[in-house]
């Protein structure tokens, strides 16, 4: 996963037109996550009994998130168990909309990453991007890897052995552990053999399509064992869908085990043994990081400046829209304090929200209307795509209306982080800092 140093500025010292920004594109995906810094002194300026209830609620956010990711998880693993049993166009099919369902809770997962050390810790095994396609399976013959990369032509499902650097390193046994062991191959960060993006390669392919309609088109004989097989070393390419699947499930339910309710030592335990003001300041800046140095920064800005679909994230499956929406759908949960579950219902309880309207209505009233705001411009891009139009054409440098539509959704989630902070500093908590990646906007 490619991070980027932590910006210390405010959002106030940084925040200049992004249409007129044409710095050099920073390669990578995720800035680093880091637990707000506490001021020197702050006067708190709310009830310390609410507050903490709100805490509470956000751990039960969390769990409730973190449980609808797993379970969509072992829902993607079960499809690609029957794609393996049975490889067809159905099979194939279906394991493809299982991952797309897999994606919906766990983006909402990500506005818990950012100040919570265990999340951020954990997450890059999962979704870590972009990745090095090269590594795990054949590619086009013009495809380019990214520079210096010792591992761009591994291809781990053609050899038994793969040469990196100076090193042979023996890959014969596809296993969950080995593939974990060379996420980062080399020290290059675009070494990506883990998580959804990896699976998401394994059942898409490569999208050669530019910015040209269209995903990637993997054929299900590529899984076939026997006659009719088509890519090469079909036994282990089954191999590496199959334990990329069992890791995601066992590092997903790892995850829900940290915020579980009633467990002496795990995240949760410790989140809630933390005083409210602490609590407080990693809500507001996971969602003030999230919607500024991740989701406006690396995830749309810089796809954007670069016109390169090699940089948007959902990039073999064309899901990217959809992930962009679900990321800032994550942010407003927490604000809100509520989350719709993957089995209809509706989680809901002590709110950020509802905190600060006893101390400004007004700056409560402003929040919720850019996050609102925010979520309508991030649908234009999930319509968009309804309409034919991807994220990936969206970008492409001869559509100046399309990119309009991802520069407006960039500008909201500008705005918006100018609002947490508002009211971050209406709840006596200063200097939140959210992280910018280093990006000027």
């Amino acid at each position: 996963m490619i991070r980027m140093p932590l910006a210390s500025a405010g959002l106030l010292a940084i925040a200049i037109s992004l249409a007129g920004c044409g710095e050099d594109k920073a390669p990578g995906s995720h800035a680093p996550a880091a637990v707000a810094s506490t001021p020197v002194a702050a006067a708190n300026h709310f009830d310390e009994v609410a507050a903490g209830a709100v805490v509470s609620h956000y751990a039960d956010l969390a769990l409730a998130v973190f449980s609808d990711a797993a379970s969509t998880g072992k829902a993607l693993q079960t499809a690609i168990d029957a794609l393996l049993a049975n490889p067809t166009d159905a099979t194939l099919q279906a394991a493809r909309d299982a991952w797309l369902a897999a994606r919906v809770p766990y983006m909402q997962s990500e506005v818990f990453r950012f100040g919570n050390a265990v999340v951020d810790d954990w997450e890059g095994q999962l979704n870590a991007w972009p990745l090095d396609e090269g590594l795990i399976d054949y590619v086009a013959a013009d495809y380019q890897s990214a520079l210096g990369n010792p591992g761009a032509t591994a291809n781990i499902i053609a050899n038994t052995q793969i040469q990196v650097g100076e090193d042979m390193l023996d890959v014969t046994t596809i296993t969950p552990q080995l593939l974990a062991s060379l996420n980062e191959l080399g020290g290059s960060e675009a070494n990506v053999a883990t998580g959804y993006h990896a699976i998401e390669f394994m059942l898409w392919g490569q999208d050669l399509n530019g910015s040209n309609p269209g995903a990637g088109e993997r054929p299900a004989t590529d899984f076939v064992v026997g006659e009719g097989a088509t890519g090469g070393s079909n036994e282990r390419r089954r191999a590496f869908i199959k334990a990329a699947s069992d890791l995601l499930v066992s590092d997903l339910d790892e995850m829900v085990e940290q915020w579980q309710a009633g467990v002496a030592d795990n995240y949760r335990a410790s989140l809630l043994a933390e005083s409210a003001e602490s609590g407080l300041r990693k809500m507001l800046f996971g969602m003030g990081s999230l919607s500024l140095g991740e989701l406006a920064g690396e995830r749309m800005k810089v796809a954007l400046e670069a016109n390169s679909t090699e940089d948007e994230q959902d990039c073999f499956s064309d899901n990217t829209h959809n992930s962009h929406f679900y990321d800032g759908k994550g942010i407003r949960n927490v604000y809100l304090g509520e989350y719709l579950k993957s089995d209809g219902t509706t989680l809901t309880g002590p709110s950020l929200s509802a905190l600060v309207a006893k101390i400004d209505v007004q700056a409560d009233s402003t929040l919720k209307a850019d996050l609102a705001t925010t979520e309508a411009k991030l649908q234009a891009l999930v319509d968009s795509a309804s309409n034919g139009q991807h994220f990936d054409q969206l970008i492409a440098a001869d559509n100046t209306a399309g990119q309009q539509i991802v520069r407006d959704a960039i500008g909201t989630l500008v705005k918006q982080t100018a609002s947490i902070e508002q009211v971050a500093g209406k709840l006596g908590l200063d200097d939140l800092n959210p992280d910018t990646a280093d990006h000027s906007f």
